[in-house]
């Protein structure tokens, strides 16, 4: 029976058990953390969750311990002598306890990204010089977040010990070697089929769609889900890939990507002045909710909503992205980021038109403003694909005084420094600042210490100071020659942290506000949109405006035209494409239509698919598809021009 190897297997089997129970354990407190974001009604609602989220931990435990698995049962003899026990042991916990983290960095990050953790993230922070300080502040912030996985992390070591493997040396080799060979072959088999989701040759890989298989709602899907999958699973993907739905004639029939905004020649030509705010959702703005009906509502930004009083506003406008890299992409060339971010796939170095490139075409000064350490977020080198003729970071700001210690130079004074490098440019200039303030640690200058309302949410002050920072450069930049001719838009890159039941709703996480304003009455930007609007609508509004009477490539459309055009708003959960098409929403995998709600169920309750058909619906399916396949075929042939 020595040659046989059971106790080993057995051990093996309750060691891997244990990571199987530990994920769960995870997984109720990833739901427990986050419960106000993802609904679940009844205990039997998250069971089904966690058994099918089985699945997912089989693939994420099999990559992890892969090569535990074969160097348990690989026929070494000497495999339960102590010091390879303790070598497996070493091995076991180190590779395990360093993915059973990703799930814990998810109880808290979740919430401002609205999704599990993926290799996007680790695309963003290639660009940051400050992980660390991140790191250890997010520690400080929430040390039941890290108690928990030391006290369940200890837990999981004394249960390993629990089951012990003694020394037994064989005697009879050759049926030791022929067994420990069969089992292994029936191992890697095994390995193979959990890794990949089942056994069948015809199906792909378990993904993240499939999680949606078993939800009825599409956020449940990041319960069933884990961390560790989600990261393994998106590395080295590549989700662009050309698809075939319907024939071009019907892309340009029906989605439009090539738009003529014809007005006469404007002269002089308008600045433009893009504000780009971090985090800003429109969730703390008074003018963004006065119709949402929200119970004893507060507004963080007074000045804001008294600048809304004076301009053209989208209350009902949302991004087209999760991330901050995300929302300059969208806002500066129309283009969204779906399941894969745009701006780190191999696609996004090629020739882009862009409200840049548009810019310098007429004769535009084009410049950048992001008081951050140069080439934070991306920006700098997507930038220069832009073609902004001038970057102004932290380096170029140049006073360290009014450093935040963490992200960058804080908005009052850069804010004012934007404000007065704009002065000595030549006019007509095009210009874009992305703030930086109101963002996590989410802190205000020791000198504003108690000036703005706290709220119930920790990103509330620093809205307050980033609505005073625009406060004063309107103060500054009011008196400037420039001033009087100038257009100005004010867009959220995304949303932030949560406050009402309202903006819990899965499509109600993109609300944002979106704000054009100009001093200058000719330009007639004044009222209310009440329409769906997007970030990507921005570029040819401004084209419009600006009065570039040519075609450019645009899945916006002009919010100041008088030409009827319907929307198409989309953006992404990270798991599936979201559509929002005249009287509904629709939820694409990137073959098929999965879900279908009622425009008005914002929180994707009731879906429709099976139980609806009208004429309505099916067009909507198929324009899913094809603005879908349009944005494919442009990305990956290059034809973003």
């Amino acid at each position: 029976m020595k040659e046989f190897r059971l106790q080993e297997i057995v051990a093996l089997l309750y060691r891997i058990f244990l990571a199987f129970f530990f994920y769960q354990i995870a997984r109720l407190l990833f739901w427990f953390f986050n419960k106000n974001l993802i609904p679940v009604d009844r205990i039997s609602e998250y069971l089904n969750l966690a058994y099918h989220g089985i699945a997912f931990d089989t693939t994420a435990i099999l990559y992890v311990n892969s090569l535990f698995i074969l160097l348990s049962i690989i026929p070494i003899v000497i495999n339960t002598k102590k010091v390879y026990q303790r070598f497996l042991f070493y091995l076991y916990f180190i590779t395990n306890g360093i993915a059973y983290s990703l799930n814990f960095g998810d109880f808290i990050y979740y919430k401002f990204s609205q999704a599990r953790l993926t290799t996007a993230a680790m695309n963003v922070a290639q660009h940051e010089s400050n992980i660390g300080k991140v790191f250890l502040l997010s520690i400080t912030e929430h040390p039941f977040v890290i108690l928990w996985f030391v006290v369940l992390m200890i837990l999981w070591v004394f249960l390993y010990k629990k089951v012990k493997v003694i020394v037994i040396k064989p005697v009879k080799l050759i049926p030791y070697f022929i067994f420990s060979v069969l089992t292994l072959c029936l191992t890697a088999l095994l390995v193979v089929g959990g890794i990949r989701g089942d056994f069948k040759h015809s199906t792909r890989p378990i993904n993240l769609v499939d999680a949606n298989r078993h939800v009825k709602n599409p956020l449940q899907a990041n319960v069933v889900l884990n961390s560790v999958f989600s990261f393994f699973r998106t590395m080295n993907t590549n989700n662009f890939q050309e698809v075939h739905f319907v024939d071009e004639k019907f892309i340009d029939e029906n989605i439009h990507p090539y738009k003529l905004y014809t007005r006469e020649e404007v002269e002089p030509k308008p600045n433009v002045v893009i504000f780009i705010l971090e985090s800003f959702g429109k969730e703390y703005s008074g003018a963004f909710n006065k119709n949402t009906k929200i119970k004893d509502f507060v507004s963080y930004t007074p000045f804001f909503d008294s600048l809304a009083t004076q301009s053209l506003i989208a209350t009902n406008a949302f991004a087209n992205g999760r991330q901050s890299i995300h929302g300059m992409s969208s806002v500066l060339a129309g283009i969204p980021s779906l399941k894969d971010a745009f701006t780190s796939s191999p696609y996004s170095n090629q020739k882009i038109q862009s409200i840049v490139s548009v810019s310098n075409e007429m004769g535009y000064d084009t410049s950048f403003f992001h008081g951050a350490p140069n080439g934070s977020m991306g920006f700098l080198g997507f930038g220069n694909i832009l073609g902004f003729k001038h970057y102004y970071g932290k380096t170029e700001y140049n006073n360290d005084a009014d450093f935040d210690g963490m992200w960058g130079i804080w908005d009052e004074p850069f804010f004012q420094y934007f404000a007065q490098t704009l002065n000595k440019k030549k006019a007509p200039f095009m210009a874009t600042l992305f703030s930086v303030s109101s963002h996590h640690p989410f802190k205000v200058p020791e000198k504003y210490q108690g000036k703005f309302k706290k709220g119930p949410l920790e990103i509330h002050e620093p809205i307050g100071y980033t609505d005073f920072a625009l406060k004063q450069f309107f103060k500054t930049a009011e008196k400037m020659p420039w001033f009087n001719n100038t257009i100005f838009v004010f867009v959220a890159d995304h949303t932030n942290q949560i406050g009402y039941p309202e903006y819990e709703k899965s499509m109600n996480r993109f609300s944002i506000p979106i704000l054009f304003y100009s001093p200058n009455p000719k330009y007639q930007l004044k009222g209310e949109i009440t329409e769906p609007a997007q970030q990507i609508d921005i570029y040819p509004t401004l084209a419009d405006l600006m009065g570039y009477n040519k075609k450019i490539r645009s899945w916006g459309r002009s919010l100041v035209s008088d030409k009827k055009e319907d929307y198409i708003i989309v953006n992404s959960d990270s798991i599936n494409e979201q559509f929002m098409i005249g009287n509904y929403i629709y939820l694409f995998n990137g073959k098929e239509v999965t879900g279908v709600y009622n425009i008005a169920d914002k929180g994707l309750v009731k879906n429709l698919i099976d139980k609806v058909k009208n004429p309505e619906i099916e067009r909507g399916i198929l324009l899913s598809k094809a603005w879908y396949q349009d944005y494919m075929n442009r990305v990956i042939n290059r034809k973003l021009n």
